[in-house]
């Protein structure tokens, strides 16, 4: 019986496919292992390389994503997926070092619930980082154990292994948006038995790196989510995020609108453009796994204007009734105006606008 599934989330991988199996073969030699490439509908054909694969290895197994999108997604239901009694999650494009994994499976076989494999403690190394990445993920590293409390060395790791029925009961607690799913195990699971096996971070075979400000967003989401204790939902700061963008946007465009036209004209100019950035951000973002396109992207964007039209008189007609009827001050009546506004524009954006399908 297969007593190991990996789990290796794709986009755009065709070229690590190959020779990641090999690594494989090779590092879990002795070890009943399967491998279970999560492929976002990579247009590269990622999922064709890995079925031809599968044609001929019984232990090489392809499940193709089509509308969804998202590292921690693909993560979730992949290790669902598996019926094995350890599940690991590494990276597709070899940059994780396969040979820690028969050490982390002993040290799930010795009693631990999770091993995270890491590149901050002795014999770990994250080198091959560029220095502006490396020092991101320290960052972001010290923002975690500081608003957390977490004590994972190494947090923003996507590299880690635990054992299938402990994370079958967090699994349910965990959110499908975003990347870092380590984070939100960790988190997710507080009696978790916790080890650590340190790796070397390699460098990238093939393909293109993922890891761009879209991440980082992700990552205050998800951070702002937990510090919620779960009451907000990730998706719903994201958007929020993407509201503050959009009030940038808003006063750029009005600054600029403002010398040659009134200042109505401008005003509107600058409101179309705003709602047309936050819906362009929210498609890429907010909701990558539900994004839209082709003709279901211009009836969205319909949609999205209207209900933000919507959304706005609500704004003012509560802001209005606070500042008069109740005698709050200004700023007071301003912030519950515009926070019902951003619950009033997500709720209809996640219902109608980016329903799922």
């Amino acid at each position: 019986m297969t007593e190991l599934s990996v789990v290796l989330p794709t986009f755009k991988e065709r070229g690590n496919v190959a020779e990641l199996v090999r690594r494989l073969d090779a590092a879990l030699h002795g070890i009943a292992w399967e491998a279970i490439f999560v492929d976002d509908n990579s247009p590269d054909g990622t999922a064709d390389a890995v079925k031809e694969m599968a044609a001929t290895d019984p232990r090489v197994r392809c499940l193709k994503r089509i509308g969804r999108r998202g590292l921690a997604g693909a993560c979730i239901e992949g290790m669902l997926s598996s019926s094995a009694a350890v599940v690991a999650v590494m990276d597709a494009d070899l940059q994780h070092d396969e040979t820690a994994l028969p050490a982390m499976l002993e040290k799930i076989r010795g009693g631990a619930d999770l091993v995270a494999a890491t590149r901050y403690v002795e014999g770990g190394s994250a080198e091959s980082f560029g220095e502006a990445r490396g020092a991101i993920s320290r960052l972001a590293t010290r923002i975690t154990h500081g608003l957390l409390g977490i004590s994972l060395s190494d947090p923003m790791s996507g590299f880690f292994m635990m054992r299938r029925d402990k994370f079958d009961q967090v699994a349910p607690r965990l959110t499908p948006a975003g990347f870092k799913i380590l984070l939100d195990i960790a988190t997710a699971g507080s009696d978790l038995k916790i080890a650590e096996q340190p790796f070397v971070f390699g460098t990238r075979h093939s393909g293109e790196s993922k890891f761009n400000a879209q991440v980082g967003i992700e990552f205050l989401g998800l951070l702002g989510a937990k510090l919620s204790g779960g009451l907000v939902d990730p998706r719903f700061i994201f958007f929020v995020l993407v509201g503050a963008l959009g009030l940038v946007v808003h006063l750029l465009v009005l600054k600029a609108a403002l010398p040659s036209t009134p200042f109505w004209v401008a005003q509107s100019i600058a409101t179309f453009a705003a709602m047309t950035s936050n819906f362009f951000l929210n498609n890429e973002l907010t909701y990558r796994d539900r994004r839209l396109k082709g003709w279901s992207m211009l009836w969205g964007f319909i949609a999205f204007c209207l209900f933000c039209a919507a959304g706005a008189l609500t704004n003012i007609g509560l802001a209005s009734w606070l500042f008069s009827a109740e005698r709050e001050t200004w700023w007071v009546a301003g912030a519950a105006g515009a926070l019902m506004g951003a619950f009033w524009n997500y709720a209809m954006s996640s219902l109608f606008v980016w329903r799922t399908r």
